[in-house]
């Protein structure tokens, strides 16, 4: 008869147990800073538990959000530059969470590979407990599955999900009426969206990560792997104070498709393009890949990650709030009349 006392392991199909404990365990220092009012157990149970009411909620209505941070991870793998993705996956996250008027209360990721190797992704999540940290949201939980023959070695996938909360009555957009400011919030470069084309036109300039970048200080790579900016405890100190009507997160799709999500029916928006200075990334890339105006803007957040939707009356001292906050703030336009997005001062 065969001896089964030696047969296969789990290790030996290509899953190693022993890393994922050994990668719970360096961690949990870094999902531990995170900690906020209202966490009540942390990493390593089936589930995570969170107190609304210790968080100081009286009426609470949940508002959730999940997204990942697409082809960028290609760079950041081919690259080893990690540690900023963890940062854009949060962003992506609470940044959209904080334009329905929630406050970001509890994140967790699903880190997936073919191989875990355990410095790399704890890089990723110390990355994740910072974005927490700037956001005042806990990193209470996560999934990191190995699956081999599911992705090419060295390669690996990320996944997050936010959870936040508003008092009942508050969510935004509220109040949006014709003649509103739009006020618009710099971005950190291309932030987390479009990566594939951006790929495409580093292969046509036939630029490497290493060289040099023909836009910025630094090699390109590092230069196209600038984090997500989180905007969140900013925004909720102006929505905080008064006269925010809506908020809009310009990801895909840019200005143009994201700023209507936010107005009503028979709204529109005018925006002058000449009222904040594109950052030269953009430039390089619709001039490398001769990609209309009209493109760039339905595609990248073209230097503005973030849009307030302002009563006018407030629209002056908001902006003082925001630049005290160390936010770059561009009066873009107004509310008017009509649907879509209408650009002056360039071509579209």
């Amino acid at each position: 008869m065969t001896d089964r006392r030696n047969g296969l392991t789990y290790a030996e199909a290509g899953v190693d147990i022993d890393a994922g404990n050994a990668l719970v365990e360096a961690i949990k220092p870094a999902a531990k800073r995170t900690n906020r009012p209202g966490v009540m157990s942390g990493l390593g149970g089936f589930g995570a538990l969170f107190d609304l009411k210790a968080a100081g909620y009286e009426d609470p209505v949940l508002v959730a959000a999940t997204d990942g941070v697409g082809t960028k991870l290609r760079i950041a793998i081919d690259t080893g530059e990690v540690a900023g993705v963890g940062i854009d996956l949060v962003a992506m996250c609470v940044n959209d969470l904080v334009c329905q008027g929630a406050e970001p209360l509890f994140f967790l990721d699903y880190f997936a590979t073919g191989k875990l190797e355990t410095a790399v992704a704890a890089q990723v999540v110390e990355g994740i407990a910072e974005g927490c940290v700037r956001s005042g949201c806990a990193l209470i939980g996560g999934e990191t599955a190995e699956m081999p023959g599911m992705y090419e070695a060295g390669d690996f996938d990320l996944a997050g999900f936010a959870v936040g909360a508003m008092e009942r009555g508050t969510a935004l957009p509220d109040g949006v009426a014709q003649g509103d400011v739009l006020l618009g919030l710099a971005s950190d470069g291309i932030h987390s969206n479009g990566y594939s084309l951006v790929r495409r036109l580093v292969e046509q300039s036939g630029l490497g990560w290493d060289d040099p970048a023909p836009f910025a200080d630094g090699p390109l790579g590092a230069a196209l792997l600038a984090p997500t900016r989180l905007y969140v405890r900013q925004v909720l100190d102006a929505i905080r104070a008064g006269g925010v009507h809506g908020l809009a997160h310009i990801t895909g799709g840019g200005l143009t498709e994201n700023l209507p999500r936010v107005l009503p029916e028979g709204l529109g928006a005018e925006i002058d393009l000449t009222s904040w200075t594109r950052p030269a990334v953009f430039d390089w890339m619709a001039e490398t890949g001769g990609i209309a105006q009209a493109e760039m803007l339905k595609t990248f957040n073209c230097g503005i990650g973030m849009v307030l939707v302002v009563a006018e009356d407030r629209a002056e001292a908001l902006t003082q709030l925001l630049t005290e906050a160390g936010e770059t703030v561009s009066v873009l336009g107004h509310t008017v009349s009509g649907e879509g997005v209408r650009y002056t001062g360039g071509a579209e």
